[in-house]
């Protein structure tokens, strides 16, 4: 499992702002490249959104869900992308002074990724999640000013 933590220089709400916005996703996420569609709904429990990852022309394309919507603290989805698998991600913010921790928490949870080394995946993970959480905290502390 893949856990990562940043310290984001905007509230925890606007940070919950940026993932409340199925639209931004393919910004912060790491490998996506595109939304198709984003449900009316989202980030409602079950709500999804329908994304591709991958570069062209070799994209798949596939869903993300909302398991757990606990805005601004903790939001929990399952991020499909088959034929690789499914993984949960979690991410939870906790208000300090002058902004938020952030923590992310990812691990494989159907599929091929489920059989890969432990010490490989959470090695992949923590980099590209390292990165998701750059780009997060430079899409929560742009729009500070709103």
């Amino acid at each position: 499992m893949s856990v990562r933590h940043r310290f984001i220089e905007a509230s925890p709400e606007r940070v919950f702002d940026v993932l409340a916005d199925g639209w931004l996703f393919p910004s912060w996420v790491v490998g996506a490249s595109r939304i198709r569609d984003v449900g009316e709904d989202w980030p409602a429990v079950d709500s999804k959104i329908h994304h591709s990852f991958g570069v062209w022309p070799a994209v798949i394309d596939d869903t993300t869900s909302v398991i757990e919507w606990d805005a601004p603290r903790r939001a929990e989805f399952v991020a499909r992308g088959w034929p690789l698998g499914e993984a949960h991600v979690i991410l939870a913010a906790k208000a300090r002074k002058g902004g938020c921790v952030v923590r992310m928490e990812e691990y494989a949870s159907a599929g091929p990724g489920t059989v890969v080394p432990a010490p490989l995946m959470v090695a992949m993970l923590n980099v590209r999640n390292t990165e998701a959480l750059r780009r997060l905290a430079w899409l929560a502390e742009g729009r500070a000013g709103d």
